[in-house]
């Protein structure tokens, strides 16, 4: 299951994770998914989505 949001498609993003030394080790920053039941184009489907489209109003959720 891959880590995209369906709506704007917001994925992992890359980095570096710095230690106190300033030794630099790569690491991810993943977007926060949630598998929500939503309405599209008027029928109900499971989609991941992440909670910035959530709180935004991007989706319609299902009852």
């Amino acid at each position: 299951m891959s880590k995209v949001c369906e709506i704007c498609n917001k994925g992992p993003v890359s980095g570096h994770k710095v230690s106190n030394s300033m030794r630099h080790t790569k690491r991810r920053w993943l977007p926060n998914l949630q598998n929500v039941k939503a309405v599209v184009n008027g029928t109900t489907k499971r989609i991941r989505v992440c909670t910035n489209c959530l709180k935004s109003g991007k989706v319609v959720r299902a009852v």
